[in-house]
């Protein structure tokens, strides 16, 4: 069968060595900061050497033998134990959508409104994204502000996995709260490792800084048996170089170092690498998505697949002030570039405000997003019967083919109707 697909790729594998090269050169010369203890000396027993300090200085040798030792593929369940979809470190995967993630505030759909995130919330957002057909997975979409700190997260974990089976991108604010929610959601589902639907998320401090409660989060999560998402967040110009080479470069040694230490932890242990390339706004001291930004997603993504593992990538949401107009152009390119491209999860969208604000609207605009971007990036097919040869003999010139055989095998394929938006006519529209 003949099948037109379309795609992007950004780099060439020359492209991609060059900064692989530089990624490891960062971490030779310049070096990471590892904060927990137990942390370094597992670094220092694999380097052989001592170290008075916080940083680590890695060799590319183990670095190479952490890219060849984590897996390359990494199947997920929901809840009920039930296949989702698998993650291909090649790429060769459907992009999967998630929403999230821990935001502080909520605008209520209803009038608009911007609320502090409540209990209450956290069941709404979870049971959406469980009724919403494009979306996978849901990541944690806010962190509870009516609850003493001490079990918000773990009320929170409870109310989005008794409102939706969906796989749950798991982020928890307090290491304290960690293993807990863990015993919890394995308290409550049994086995997690067997067939995981949790997936814990983890990033460093950016640039170049393993915290403690990251480390201890990935050990606490590996052994356990569970995949994790490690994945970096950085501002060219603040936190990460002005220049997107730069900062690639920069967030790659990141990605790098903490794969090495999940390898470290365990030798085979599933981990998927990404990051969340942002801009610095010089002017109000924030960051914001940009076409550069998203761009270098799709290098990201292109560079880790190359490594042979599953990839996690931007989301595009945060710009905006709910479901308008800026929001939706960044959401619209993100994830129509991350079907076309290698990026394999999108998993926190709904953030607006900065990602300060959880938007339900701006999810259900995104889910109709979705469903556009897949359509397109299936392709269609170029085969004898989908281009009809005796079919186009048949109607000749002048013709009608709204009667044709081949339009009454495949006229309700080639009918695309929005989930949201009614396709008007002038005289319906006024």
């Amino acid at each position: 069968m003949l099948d037109l697909k379309p795609n992007i790729r950004v780099m060439t594998q020359a492209q991609i060595d060059k900064i692989h090269q530089d990624a490891l050169s960062i971490l030779r010369e310049t070096g990471i900061v590892i904060h927990d203890p137990g942390a370094r000396d597992l670094f220092r027993k694999a380097i052989g050497k001592t170290h008075d300090d916080e940083r680590i200085r890695l060799p590319k040798e183990l670095v190479q033998w952490a890219i060849s030792s984590a897996p390359s593929d990494i199947r997920i369940y929901d809840r009920l134990g039930a296949p989702c979809f698998e993650l291909k470190g090649d790429g060769s995967q459907d992009t999967v959508f998630g929403i999230g993630c821990t935001n502080l505030h909520y605008q209520d759909p209803f009038d608009n409104t911007i609320k502090p995130f409540h209990r209450k919330h956290m069941g709404a957002a979870a049971g959406l994204g469980q009724t919403l057909p494009q979306v996978d997975l849901v990541s944690t979409p806010g962190i509870i502000q009516d609850l003493p700190p001490d079990v918000a997260d773990l009320i929170g974990v409870l109310e989005i996995i008794a409102n939706t089976t969906k796989p749950l991108v798991m982020l928890i604010s307090d290491w304290a709260s960690f293993n807990p929610a863990l015993d919890l959601v394995e308290h409550l589902c049994g086995d997690l490792s067997a067939k995981p639907f949790i997936i814990p998320y983890v990033n460093p401090v950016t640039p170049l800084v393993l915290n403690g409660e990251t480390t201890k989060k990935m050990e606490a999560a590996i052994k356990r048996g569970l995949p994790v998402i490690f994945s970096n967040y950085g501002m060219s110009g603040a936190t990460c170089p002005i220049t997107p080479a730069g900062t690639l470069a920069l967030l790659l040694a990141e990605l790098l170092a903490g794969l090495v230490y999940s390898q470290l932890v365990k030798e085979g242990s599933p981990i998927i690498l990404g990051s969340l390339p942002a801009a610095f706004d010089m002017k109000r001291a924030g960051s914001f998505y940009s076409p550069q930004t998203l761009l270098l997603n799709l290098a990201c993504a292109e560079i880790v697949t190359a490594y042979g593992i599953p990839h996690c990538g931007t989301s595009g949401s945060g710009n905006g002030w709910g479901a308008d107009l800026l929001a939706s152009t960044t959401l619209c390119i993100n994830h129509v570039t991350s079907c076309l491209g290698a990026a394999g999860m999108v998993p926190f969208v709904g953030g607006s405000f900065d990602s300060l604000v959880f938007s339900p609207e701006l999810v259900v605009y995104a889910d109709d997003l979705i469903l556009q971007s897949r359509r397109f990036t299936s392709g269609f097919s170029l085969d004898d019967e989908a281009v009809g040869l005796s079919d186009i003999a048949t109607v000749g010139p002048g013709g009608s083919f709204l009667s044709s055989s081949l339009t009454e095998k495949f006229f309700r394929d080639s009918q695309f109707t929005s989930t949201i938006w009614p396709f008007l006519s002038l005289d319906k529209w006024k």
